[in-house]
């Protein structure tokens, strides 16, 4: 994964292009709030494995031979990304795999059952080496990275498409930031698209490793914090992809847990959408986090609606996970 170069907008249009099936053109929808500015929410939880990780698989896929998955696919993921690889690899007729930390979320590993994969319990620190490595040892078939694949960015990128395509003229875009892929290819896309739209990493306090990383100046590892907030919050920024997030990224933006959950009650009561953590993190971002200068129209990623039932009830019962 060395020299891990952003996509550019030719090979994010030749993605949006072979999104034949199975991926949605999400709403773009407005939302009330108390933040001073106009914010609209991009639904990525409506994709049919119920976050944006289905554009970058697909994207992957389409860019490979037949050759090269013959074998199958797999993944390490937390669950989103685990999910859409079970999901490509039904629509494509060929065996799917998903390594998952042992703490991975019921909800979202149950999905990827049931969606055919096999998925593969193992040690957090052994889930990261695998992502680290961008493969495992001795596995067949074709490793799809999570976000370090210039590949996967560029089918995260057909949604800054989308968003301009509907709000030309937006000042902002929130993003979660969990290993990168999204912000950095949405950020690379809208490079080409509006230069002048400035793309946010958002993130929670505890589990920031972006913000530490800019602090520092270089890529630095973090004891991470466990919440619900389970998509994003790794333990360092990966340094390959440091130098596109240097490059593209206008800012990290951080939250606390308690914003979080109140954003996720926020946009299930206001919206009626159903948001993950992550998901909810951008809008926890519009609502709280000082952003200079202050953008009046803002686009809020929903990056996933993933959630276990139980969270989201405490959260509409008033308590923190």
């Amino acid at each position: 994964m060395s020299g891990l170069r952003a996509p550019t907008l030719e090979l994010v249009r030749r993605a949006r292009a072979g999104f034949a099936e199975g991926v949605l053109r999400t709403p773009l929808i407005p939302v009330e709030t108390d933040a001073g500015a106009t914010v609209r929410l991009k639904l990525e939880n409506l994709q049919p494995t119920g976050a944006f990780k289905i554009r970058g698989v697909l994207s992957k896929l389409l860019s490979v031979g037949r050759h090269e998955v013959a074998h199958g696919i797999y993944t390490a993921s937390a669950g989103n990304m685990a999910q859409a690889v079970a999901y490509a690899g039904r629509l494509f007729g060929i065996p799917a795999k998903a390594y998952v930390p042992e703490t991975a979320p019921r909800a979202k590993t149950d999905a990827v059952a049931r969606l055919g994969a096999r998925v593969v319990p193992v040690p957090y620190e052994q889930w990261w080496q695998i992502m680290e490595a961008g493969g495992r040892a001795g596995e067949r078939g074709l490793f799809v990275h999570p976000f370090a694949d210039t590949d996967v960015m560029a089918g995260n990128g057909t949604i800054a498409i989308e968003i301009v395509e509907e709000f030309p003229d937006l000042d902002a875009v929130l993003v979660p930031w969990g290993g990168g892929g999204l912000t950095c290819g949405i950020a690379a896309a809208m490079k080409e698209l509006n230069p002048d739209v400035r793309v946010y990493a958002c993130e929670v306090d505890g589990a920031a490793p972006l913000s530490a990383s800019l602090a520092a100046g270089a890529p630095v590892r973090i004891d991470n914090r466990k919440t619900f907030i389970d998509g994003i919050g790794g333990r360092g920024v990966f340094p390959e992809m440091w130098p596109l997030a240097q490059q593209l990224v206008s800012g990290a933006l951080l939250v606390s847990e308690p914003q979080v959950a109140e954003a996720v009650g926020f946009l299930a009561k206001r919206a009626h959408v159903v948001a993950e953590g992550a998901g909810a993190v951008p809008v926890a971002a519009a609502l709280h986090a000082p952003i200079d200068p202050a953008p009046r129209r803002i686009v809020c990623v929903v990056s996933g609606g993933n959630i276990d039932a139980s969270v989201l009830g405490t959260i509409l019962g008033g308590s923190l996970p």
